[in-house]
């Protein structure tokens, strides 16, 4: 619903933040609001969701003038904790969620974060103790940055605002470029600056005017996949869950704007507008979906609107169709922009074409199915993982044959690409193979990539150490499946998914709410046996008889296909005279990161059919736009 950005004065370092925070003025086009004193400045661009009147508006104060808050998000109960608040004698102002929040934190202290059921990041300023308190919500729905540099310390909900401070420090941190080539999104709290990091999911703050240098983070939450099951019948989980997703869901449709639903013809989207139904059977509900242009079936990317079509006609839905056309020479650099990180997927381009579309249609807030996949088991990687214990077994000459026949010489066939990770990774011990599946392009593998110089950087940090590490807050789970939904939920929806949904929803004026994953239902999912999410091979298996109640047969059984774009055949087709310019050698030598012959020889491979590179060319055409935007100081714009 916001933007928020802050900064802790030292000598001369705030002299154009007020400049460098309207880089967000997307987020909040609906108010302004900026705070400022001898030692701190804080800033809000505010949507207006709930309370839309001006009293909502921030940075919000309490009563007593102490306390100041600057808030991103949405607080889905914070009626319930206004009603434990009630014996306190407070003198609301609004009816906003933030000035909530700032009274729950004022008599709970940082207790309050374990009732928080919500999508937030935000900050708290305590003029006695002179002192920040900043959190980010559990599963990492809302962006958090921090810029921190021995006595200088600022934060805000995108990177754009940071860089563009008073002598902001560049200084490129190199192996999280290179896991923007290995996983096409950079895991944790690392950023492609140096002195910038993330707040990471379920973590909070503490930081003293007075010692700005001094950064006290940690973790207030942790997703728990402890081994234990619930081993109720199948039809009980069944309604169980139904409920809790109906129960999550019609929290999330409390608002003061209208609300409408993204809507693939997907089961996740599907579903949600299935149940929304059922909540509101008076209500005209509206859902958003791209048409495009081809309307065929391309490199595992399929045309969604005759699945959305039929869905909306079986629910009787106002169904929105956006012309989903790309000018992708303008459209790739306004995405990489708003992404604040060189992510390599075209798909954030649908999204803020659907975000635009609804925001003119009247529409602030839309419902989404994300997470969907990553909860209830939804990819093929895990399919892989479950019958990990018999393939492992297979001869590798076996594979090898199934994927002559199958590809026909194609080494670009999606089955022939996952045969060939699975004869990879077959032979290693069981978390490599389960960290290998996340990897896209080993770039430990293609250093030559990189320039001389920059190898040495990225060589001793190996990218999969992380993921290997963070395997470590779930050693009481044996089960394989759940582990890799722990690091989807820690990694790949975070830092890919949930950074583009928010991201390019807030580029259009347009908050993104995201049902799946709320907090009392991951709780839940963990607990369900891992026979119920793939079922004899079939994925999000108790998804599906979920949906089974309230969807068309013929969309319980639609294939799984990506959402996004046909890359593999943009990249030597639609797209080819724009990687030639965008990775001449003159181009990257710009920047000295990558070596201009090693980037061309990937190129003329990919084109040959003898590697699968197109995800990888169009990650260094990211890191380049990237560049370009984010760290020559002439391109910085908004």
């Amino acid at each position: 619903m916001c933007g928020i950005a802050g900064l802790i004065k030292t000598s001369g370092n705030n002299s154009n933040f007020r400049e460098a925070f309207k880089n967000m003025q997307h987020r909040g086009p609906d108010a302004t609001g900026i705070y400022e004193d001898d030692e701190l400045i804080l800033g809000n661009h505010r949507l207006k969701i709930q309370d839309i009147s001006d009293n909502g508006n921030q940075p919000l104060f309490d009563a007593t003038n102490r306390y100041a808050i600057v808030f991103n998000g949405e607080i889905y109960n914070h009626l319930d904790i206004r009603n434990k608040l009630s014996g306190y004698n407070i003198q609301y102002v609004s009816s906003s969620d933030t000035e909530t929040l700032l009274y729950g934190f004022i008599h709970f202290g940082e207790q309050i974060l374990a009732e928080l059921n919500g999508i937030f990041s935000f900050v708290i300023y305590d003029k006695v103790k002179k002192q920040l308190f900043g959190a980010r919500d559990q599963i990492g729905v809302k962006p958090f940055y921090i810029y921190s540099k021995q006595n200088t310390f600022a934060f805000a909900s995108e990177l754009k605002t940071l860089v563009a401070l008073d002598n902001f420090d560049k200084t490129i941190n190199y192996p999280a470029l290179a896991n923007y080539m290995n996983y096409l999104w950079s895991p944790g709290e690392a950023t492609p600056f140096l002195y910038v990091n993330k707040l990471l999911p379920g973590e909070c703050f503490t930081i003293n005017l007075n010692e700005p240098g001094n950064l006290n983070r940690k973790k207030y939450y942790e997703i728990n996949f402890d081994g234990k099951r619930n081993n109720q019948d199948e039809a009980a989980w069944t309604t169980s869950v139904d409920q809790k997703i109906k129960q999550s869901l019609k929290s999330q449709l409390i608002s003061d704007v209208p609300v409408g639903f993204f809507l693939s013809g997907g089961i996740d989207s599907s579903l949600l507008v299935g149940q929304a139904k059922s909540i509101m059977p008076n209500e005209q509900i509206h859902c958003f979906t791209i048409k495009n242009s081809n309307g065929d079936h391309q490199d595992g990317f399929e045309d969604d609107f005759k699945y959305s079509n039929e869905v909306s006609k079986a629910l009787g839905t106002k169904l929105h169709v956006v012309d989903g056309g790309i000018d992708v020479l303008h459209d790739f650099d306004k995405m990489i922009w708003h992404l604040d990180e060189p992510q390599s997927d075209l798909a954030p381009i649908y999204v803020v074409k659907i975000c635009e579309h609804a925001k003119q249609e009247g529409f602030k807030v839309l419902i989404s199915g994300t997470g969907g996949d990553d909860v209830f088991s939804g990819y093929r990687r895990h399919q892989a993982i479950v019958t990990d214990k018999f393939t492992k077994h297979i001869p590798n000459g076996v594979y090898q044959f199934a994927a002559k026949i199958i590809g026909s010489g194609n080494s670009n066939h999606p089955t022939v690409r996952r045969i060939n990770k699975l004869i990879k990774h077959k032979n290693d011990d069981a978390l490599t193979r389960l960290v290998g599946y996340f990897e896209w392009f080993p770039i430990m593998e293609h250093l030559d990539l990189f320039h001389d110089d920059i190898q040495s950087q990225v060589v001793n940090n190996n990218p999969s150490d992380y993921m290997l590490k963070l395997l470590d807050n779930v050693n009481n789970e044996q089960d394989l499946l759940n582990k890799m939904l722990y690091l989807k939920l820690k990694t790949f929806l975070v830092d890919h998914n949930l950074n583009y949904t928010d991201k390019m929803g807030m580029s259009a004026g347009v908050e993104v709410r995201v049902p799946y994953l709320d907090i009392d239902l991951i709780a839940m999912s963990t607990q369900i046996p891992t026979k119920l999410k793939v079922h004899n091979f079939q994925t999000k298996y108790l998804l599906r008889r979920i949906a089974a109640q309230h969807l068309p047969q013929s969309i319980i059984n639609r294939p799984k296909t990506g959402f996004g774009a046909p890359i593999r055949n943009w990249v030597t087709n639609e797209m080819a005279t724009m990687v030639n310019e965008r990775l001449s050698a003159s181009e990257l030598n710009k920047y000295h990161i990558f070596n201009p012959v090693a980037v061309q020889k990937l190129i003329n491979d990919n084109k040959s059919g003898r590697i699968d590179g197109a995800y990888t060319i169009i990650s260094i055409m990211a890191i380049q736009s990237w560049m370009s935007q984010f760290y020559d100081n002439d391109n910085l714009h908004n």
